[in-house]
C-alpha cells in the first residue's frame, strides 16, 4: 500500500506566513484580578497613581527635625544649642507641634516631618544635655535626610504601562500606591495531547519498543513559562475514534491545541487525517526545516491547531519557533528578543541541502576569550539536547558542509549565556559523572561535552576546556595518555584504571577468537576518535566484521545494542557490562586520565578536581564500587 507523504514541504518563513494569514487573533479578553494573583500576568491597562508616594514629607533616618537655617555655621568646635520640643514623632504619628526658630523635634525614620521643619539632623551629630537641650554639631541644608511627598511617585503619574508583565518589582509598586486589583490579559489556554502506540505515561511499566512521554511534560511546562495555562488531555494510542474525541475536547475550551507524535502504522499520519477534517483544516504540512520537517500547522474556526513532531528535540524546537510567539501575542506580550553572538564552529558539520537547519550548540570560551560552538550532536530524538544547548546556528538551505573553525552566528536560547565554572570536553565515563557531581555539589557549575578522547585533546590544546578526559593507547609504546600530552601546553592529572573487554549476552560461551570466526555474528563498533576505537582496531587487526560501520558514541549504547539483540558483541568497560547484565571477557586495563591546559591548572574548580581525586575518600569509594582502580 502506498504511504501518504507530506502535502507540500515549503520554506519556514512562507509556512509561518500562510498559517498566520489564516488566523484571526490578537490579545485575549481581559479580567480583573487581585494583586495577590497578579504575579506573572500582563497588564491590559496602564496604571496611574491615585496617591503620592510618599504621601507626606518624611524623615529618612533617626534624628531631629529642625530648621536648616538654625544650623548654618555650626561645627564640632562650635555647636549650636536648640530647645527640644516635648513631642516625639514615631512612625504613623501626626505632628501636633510646630518647629519654631531655635527649636527641634525628635523624629524616627519614616516619621512625618512637622510644620516649620525643613530638614533632619542625624542623631549621631547631636547630643542632649541634662537640661533637655539639643546640641547640634553638624550643619544641614533644606531637604537633608527628608523625602518630600510625591518624590517617588506623584498623584496622577502613570506608574506601569499596558503590556507590562508583572514581576515582584511591579507588584510592589502596585502595593505602594494602594492598588488592590488590576486589569490583566486573560491567560491563554493551551490543550496538549500526546499520541503514538509507542508512548507510555511516566510511572507505568515500559514495554520493549516503547518510550516514556516526555513531550507532554516539556510542552506543558514551556506553556506555563510563557504565562499561559496548560491542560494536558492525555496520552492516546493510534486510535482514530479516541483521538477525534480528544481533539474535540481540546477545542471546546482551548485557545491553542497542540498534538505531538503520530502513527506507528506506517500508513500516513493519523493526526494529520483528524486535523485535516477540521475547518478550514491544514494550512501547512511539512516545512523545509531540520529539526521539525513533519510539523503540521492547522486551524479550526479561529483556533490554532498544531501537530508537532514526536521526537523531543524536534517538538521543542518547532514549539518555540511557531507556537511560542503565537502564545506570547495571545497573552499580550511583545516578540521575544533573541541575542546573537559570534563563535567558531568547533567540529565540521554536514547538513542536508534543501532544508534550513537549526544546529544546537554548546558554547565554550578559550584562553583568549574567543567562543567555540560545539554541536550537541544527539539528533532530534534526544531529550537532553535542547536543555543543555546554549544556542543554535542556522545553516542555510543550500549549505551541505560547515567546516571546523568557520565563523558562525549563535542565537542564544534564553538570552543569558553564563560561562560554566568547569568545562569538560573529551571521553565520557560513568566515573566522570561521579566526579562531576562531587564538583557540582561544591558550588561549581559543570558543562560536559562527550566528543571522544582525540577531539577532547584537541580542545584542550586550543585552550577551550579546563579538562579533557582521555584514554588513548600509544601503539608503539603500549602506554596510555602520557605520550599524547608531551609538550608545553598540557599537564596530566592521574585518574583511575578501568577494564576494557568484550561484551556478549549472558548465554554466549565462546571466546573472542571464536566469535570472530562466526560470520553470522554482528559487532557494534565505537565512533572514530574515541579511545575504545583504538583498542578495537588493535584486536581486529584489519578485519571488518558485520556491523563494523555501526558506530554509537558511548559504552552504554554498545551495551544496549547487544542486550536488545541488534548486535552480538562489542567492546566496552566492565562497569557498563555489569550494570547491563552482560557477559564480560577482559581484554586489558586502560588508564582514564585528565589532560589540563597549563594556563588553567590553578583555576579553583580544577584544584578542587585534583583534591577530589586525591583525598576525597567518599568519591574514591564510589569509584571503586563501580569497578575502577587507583594506583
Amino acid at each position: 500500500m502506498k504511504q501518504d507523504q507530506f502535502l507540500t514541504v515549503i520554506d519556514r518563513d512562507l509556512a509561518e506566513s500562510r498559517w498566520r494569514s489564516a488566523l484571526d487573533f490578537g490579545p485575549l479578553d481581559t479580567e480583573r484580578v487581585s494583586i495577590s494573583e497578579a504575579l506573572g500576568r500582563v497588564l491590559a491597562q496602564s496604571v496611574r497613581a491615585e496617591v503620592d508616594v510618599p504621601a507626606f514629607d518624611r524623615s529618612n533616618m533617626d534624628g531631629f527635625a529642625v530648621r536648616a537655617e538654625d544650623t548654618y555655621g555650626v561645627s564640632e568646635e562650635n555647636p549650636i544649642c536648640l530647645e527640644l520640643n516635648s513631642e516625639i514623632l514615631a512612625t504613623g504619628k501626626k505632628p501636633m507641634q510646630i518647629v519654631q526658630r531655635g527649636t527641634a523635634t525628635t523624629i524616627a525614620t519614616g516619621g512625618m516631618l512637622p510644620r516649620g521643619a525643613d530638614s533632619v539632623v542625624p542623631v549621631e551629630f547631636t547630643d542632649v544635655d541634662s537640661s533637655n537641650s539639643l546640641l547640634v554639631r553638624k550643619p544641614c541644608v533644606p531637604g537633608s535626610a527628608v523625602s518630600y511627598a510625591g518624590t517617588d511617585i506623584g498623584r496622577g503619574e502613570t506608574v506601569l504601562f499596558s503590556g507590562t508583565r508583572l514581576s515582584s518589582r511591579e507588584t510592589g509598586v502596585l502595593a505602594a500606591i494602594g492598588c488592590a486589583e488590576v486589569e490583566v490579559v486573560r491567560k491563554p489556554r493551551v490543550a496538549i495531547i500526546s499520541t503514538g502506540n509507542e508512548i507510555f505515561t511516566p510511572g507505568t511499566p515500559l514495554e520493549m519498543g516503547g518510550v516514556y512521554d516526555s513531550n507532554g511534560r516539556i510542552l506543558g511546562d514551556a506553556v506555563k513559562e510563557l504565562g499561559a495555562e496548560a491542560k494536558f488531555i492525555g496520552v492516546f494510542r493510534d486510535d482514530e475514534e479516541l483521538l477525534t474525541r480528544a481533539v474535540s475536547e481540546a477545542l471546546s475550551d482551548a485557545d491553542v491545541v497542540l498534538l505531538s507524535g503520530g502513527t506507528s502504522k506506517g500508513q500516513g499520519d493519523l493526526n494529520a487525517k483528524i486535523v485535516g477534517s477540521l475547518e478550514p483544516g491544514i494550512i501547512v504540512h511539512g516545512v523545509a526545516l531540520k529539526p521539525g520537517k513533519p510539523i503540521c500547522l492547522a486551524v479550526s474556526g479561529k483556533t490554532p491547531v498544531v501537530v508537532l513532531p514526536g521526537f523531543p528535540t524536534s517538538a521543542v524546537f518547532t514549539f518555540h519557533e511557531f507556537v511560542a510567539p503565537l502564545i506570547r501575542e495571545l497573552a499580550g506580550l511583545g516578540p521575544e528578543r533573541r541575542q546573537e553572538i559570534s563563535a567558531k564552529l568547533a567540529i565540521t558539520t554536514q547538513s542536508e541541502r534543501g532544508r534550513l537547519e537549526y544546529l544546537l550548540v554548546g558554547l565554550v570560551e578559550n584562553d583568549s576569550g574567543d567562543l567555540s560552538a560545539y554541536p550537541m550532536g544527539k539528533g532530534s530524538g534526544s531529550v537532553t539536547s535542547f536543555s543543555r544547548a546554549d544556542g543554535f546556528v542556522r545553516i542555510g538551505r543550500n549549505v551541505e558542509l560547515v567546516t571546523s573553525q568557520s565563523d558562525v552566528n549563535v542565537t542564544l536560547i534564553g538570552g543569558d549565556r553564563r560561562p560554566s565554572d568547569l568545562v569538560i570536553i573529551g571521553s565520557h565515563c560513568v566515573g566522570l559523572d561521579v566526579i562531576a557531581s562531587a564538583i557540582s555539589s561544591r558550588g561549581f557549575t559543570v558543562k560536559l561535552f562527550a566528543v571522544g578522547s582525540q577531539a577532547g585533546l584537541a580542545a584542550a590544546e586550543r585552550g577551550e576546556c579546563d579538562l579533557a578526559p582521555i584514554h588513548l593507547l600509544d601503539p608503539e609504546s603500549g602506554e596510555y595518555n602520557n605520550p599524547f600530552v608531551r609538550g608545553d601546553k598540557l599537564l596530566l592529572i592521574k585518574g583511575y584504571r578501568r577494564m576494557q573487554g568484550i561484551l556478549t549476552r549472558p548465554d554466549e560461551s565462546r571466546e573472542f577468537s571464536e566469535l570472530l570466526e562466526d560470520q553470522s555474528l554482528r559487532m557494534v563498533n565505537r565512533n572514530r576518535g574515541s579511545g575504545t576505537r583504538i583498542v578495537i582496531e588493535k584486536i581486529l587487526k584489519g578485519l571488518k566484521p558485520a556491523g563494523y560501520d555501526y558506530e554509537p558514541r558511548s559504552h552504554y549504547a554498545v551495551a544496549a545494542a547487544i542486550a536488545q539483540g541488534r548486535a552480538d558483541w562489542g567492546v566496552a568497560i566492565e562497569t557498563v557490562a555489569s550494570q547491563s547484565g552482560l557477559k564480560f571477557q577482559s581484554l586489558s586495563a586502560e588508564r582514564y586520565d585528565f589532560a589540563v591546559p597549563k594556563a588553567r591548572w590553578n583555576r579553583p574548580p580544577v584544584a578542587v578536581l585534583r583534591s577530589v581525586l586525591e583525598t576525597d575518600e567518599k568519591v574514591r569509594k564510589k569509584l571503586k564500587n563501580l569497578g575502577f582502580l587507583f594506583d
